[in-house]
């Protein structure tokens, strides 16, 4: 077995960086405010660790840190955007001449400008308690050793598990700093970490069935034990022998909570700004109207406390809230950073998300709430269907709303699972399958920013054998 280790190209100590990084950004912000209208820097570091084991001996161990800074500038209607990891003196000052040059090549854009001043997130920012000093402290013996033992576990809860494709540990934890030239200044922390295995068994056919489970949480004391990782991703995997098509036609499917977050996720591209002012959703001027089962309310919250995806101020600067995106199944509001609530003649919704310099809308906390039916209710409130545990490929079509994807999982006979199922398509319309849930789970597990219990939709088109 193959050990690979990558090192970092430069040393990053595993220091609380925030009051270095944020005086980098000011003085940055500072220099290029000198020359342009409006001035943005971001500076960013952090450092990962991932390791593997797979067969019970280590695959790979990859530990690397980076720091880079990006700037964003705006002259006279006109926006550039640079980026560096060379944070010296002389690169910083040729990251800003490269942001003032490349200004005067683009061109103005009347809306082009910073967030509303009024709206900035004021110090002292809440505490959304989404650092963990021991996540940080976890070395690569240890992740080694925390993946060695979930795969294990896998391997003894049952014989007939001989395969697997290996168990990952991975922890990352990095600091922002954000300082804007309209007065906003901010730096957080976070850290996350995340364990799966993937067992595999050989079924009667000669086939090779694989399963997974994976347990996510920014807090170490919130991960499930490596013991119950693994033992869960066995009987995963054990239910998928025997796997086979099913006949073509219209049928109820059931998603479980990691097959519904997918569909959650791809809903949730058709509420960005970007997508609506472009015209390339479904759902522009849809406002107030229905967009879902009235079983269906849909939040983007920022505010939970450990949340993957918790924030307490956006890429603007703006204050975060709450939204809520779809009440009862009505469409209450978009996703918009200010240049899209510009271009849509709406507000922005304090959910801007900056990468690399550019600003665009995004989740946070994207959850569908939960409802009061357990997953083995629902299964039992089927009649016939299928149960859908993993999808494949990705076919949706945003303007049209147009939805078609390779499924694997269950079918369900009598409220009851009958066997497994590989090799299928399910195909319907995104506004269709939402409207159409019927039955909605309690099963809901924030490991993810993106986070849905399982829900059944009454019909759908089931392409088989």
């Amino acid at each position: 077995m193959v050990l690979v280790v990558l090192l970092t190209c430069y040393e990053v100590n595993m220091r609380d960086e925030r009051d270095e990084i944020l005086e980098i950004a000011r003085r940055v912000v500072a220099e290029a405010k000198t020359e342009a209208d409006v001035a943005e820097a971001s500076v960013g570091s952090s450092w990962d660790l991932s390791t593997k084991v797979r067969m019970g001996k280590p695959e790979l161990v990859e530990e690397a840190g980076a720091r880079g800074i990006s700037l964003r500038v705006i002259r006279n209607g006109r926006l550039a955007m640079t980026s560096t990891s060379d944070m010296s003196p002389a690169g910083l000052k040729l990251l800003i001449k490269d942001a003032i040059e490349l200004s005067e090549l683009s061109e103005p854009d009347p809306l082009m400008g910073p967030a509303d001043p009024a709206l900035i997130c004021e110090a002292p920012h809440p505490d959304l308690d989404l650092f963990d000093q021991s996540i940080s402290d976890i070395d690569a013996d240890e992740a080694l050793a925390r993946a060695t033992r979930c795969e294990k576990a896998a391997f003894d809860a049952d014989s007939r598990i001989k395969l697997s494709e290996g168990a990952t540990f991975s922890r990352t934890s990095s600091a922002q700093a954000m300082v804007l030239s309209g007065g906003f200044e901010g730096v957080v922390r976070g850290s996350y970490a995340s364990l799966h295995t993937v067992p595999l068994v050989e079924d009667s056919d000669g086939k090779k069935r694989r399963g997974f489970y994976w347990t996510a949480k920014r807090h170490q004391a919130d991960l499930q034990s490596e013991e119950s990782v693994g033992r869960e991703a066995t009987r995963r995997t054990l239910a998928k022998l025997g796997a086979k098509k099913v006949a073509t036609g219209q049928v109820a499917v059931l998603f479980d909570p990691d097959a519904a977050r997918s569909i959650l996720g791809t809903f949730a591209g058709t509420i960005m700004g970007g997508a609506l002012w472009r015209k390339s959703s479904y759902l522009l001027d849809r406002l107030e109207t229905q967009v879902a089962s009235p079983l269906i309310t849909i939040v983007d919250d920022p505010l939970i406390l450990r949340g993957p995806g918790s924030k307490a101020f956006d890429g603007e600067g703006l204050r975060t809230r709450k939204n809520v995106v779809v009440k009862a199944g009505e469409l209450k509001t978009y996703l918009l950073d200010s240049y899209s609530a510009r271009k849509l003649r709406l507000d922005p919704t304090g959910t801007a998300a900056r990468g690399g310099g550019s600003i665009g809308a995004s989740t946070t906390n994207f959850i569908l709430q939960a409802g009061n039916t357990t997953y083995e209710e629902m299964i039992a409130q089927t009649e016939r269907g299928l149960l859908v545990t993993e999808m494949m490929g990705m076919g949706f079509n945003g303007i049209t709303g147009d939805f078609s994807r390779g499924a694997g999982g269950f079918w369900i006979e009598d409220g009851k699972i009958s066997h497994a199922v590989s090799e299928v398509t399910i195909s319907s319309n995104l506004d269709d399958m939402l409207k159409n849930i019927d039955l909605l789970g309690s099963d809901l597990d924030i490991k993810s920013a993106t986070a849905s219990p399982s829900f059944r939709v009454s019909s759908m088109t089931l392409s088989g054998s």
